[in-house]
């Protein structure tokens, strides 16, 4: 027997968004969109998906969130805010955030949303806008577990890899790591190629033998090249990444962590945003990697 699939409200339909709605939409999930400029959701709407004027208007109808928004504020904004997802949920709504923000923010945001008992799980992703196109994110889940296994015929339209973490928060404090190991690994890579170059041993032979070997990592295969052809055009803008950034260093702060390595990223990719370079790819990292070498 054929089961009615819930309806989706969408809120944030940009880059990433759209083409993850538009997999939702192929996979026969009804949708229905919020965003503040209402020509964002055109696309959407010019495909059959409805539209609603206030994230309450959409709460009220349907049977799950998903909120794919820049940052924290934002989504304590849409969930939490006059007009927001709380204010027009109903008791047994499910809210899935999959936006990036502070992994602390979160379980208070998980914890204001159950006082309405407004299910809530946080879900970032990775795999950037080609992942979000072709279907295959992979997505961290922080929550419920039963929660998850509703959602997951949602998410499965949009991912390949769905991990369940643990509780509220798990999902976001991945995605922090995540962040923080793609910058620390950038450098990296940044560095072995300038070895390479003072010692005169050409960096992208180099870069085809560690392709090979233990050092084999998807950011030495596709930012080293990136890197070695000096083209930075945006696949994740440095800014965003410097934003996540942040959120990693913030939420070192509030465990009480020093994390040298990090730190050191996390300061190299502010520079990177200073000079004026926030919206090439965050792998033009190597940029400020070549600036302490040579300055």
């Amino acid at each position: 027997m054929q089961t009615t699939k819930p309806v989706i409200g969408w809120i944030g339909p940009g880059i990433m968004g759209n083409p993850m709605c538009k997999n939702l939409m192929k996979a026969g999930f009804p949708l229905a969109v919020y965003a503040r400029r209402t020509e964002s959701a055109q696309e959407l709407t010019d495909l059959g998906a409805s539209f609603y004027a206030s994230p309450a208007e959409l709460a009220a109808n349907v049977d799950i969130i998903i909120s794919m928004v820049s940052d924290t504020p934002d989504v304590q904004a849409v969930l939490l805010g006059e007009n927001g997802v709380m204010a027009g949920g109903k008791p047994g709504l499910l809210v899935i955030d999959m936006s990036t923000i502070s992994p602390v923010a979160t379980r208070e945001i998980a914890a204001q949303l159950a006082e309405k008992d407004i299910r809530f799980l946080d879900a970032p992703v990775s795999g950037g806008d080609v992942g979000a196109i072709a279907g295959t994110l992979t997505i961290m889940v922080g929550g419920n577990a039963a929660d998850l296994e509703y959602a997951r015929p949602a998410l499965e339209a949009m991912g390949k890899t769905i991990t369940h973490i643990g509780g509220h928060g798990a999902g976001q404090l991945t995605k922090a790591c995540n962040q923080l190991i793609a910058a620390q690994t950038v450098i990296a890579v940044s560095e072995a190629f300038e070895l390479a170059k003072a010692a005169g041993v050409d960096p992208a032979r180099v870069r085809a033998a560690l392709l090979g070997g233990f050092a084999y990592s998807r950011v030495l295969e596709l930012h080293g090249q990136r890197i070695l052809d000096e083209n930075f055009q945006p696949g994740f803008m440095a800014k965003l990444h410097n934003k996540d950034m942040h959120i990693v260093t913030d939420t070192l702060a509030t465990f009480g962590l020093n994390l040298p390595g990090t730190q050191r990223a996390a300061d190299y990719m502010q520079a990177l945003v200073d000079r004026g370079d926030g919206d090439l790819d965050s792998s033009a990292l190597a940029k400020i990697v070549q600036q302490q070498i040579h300055s």
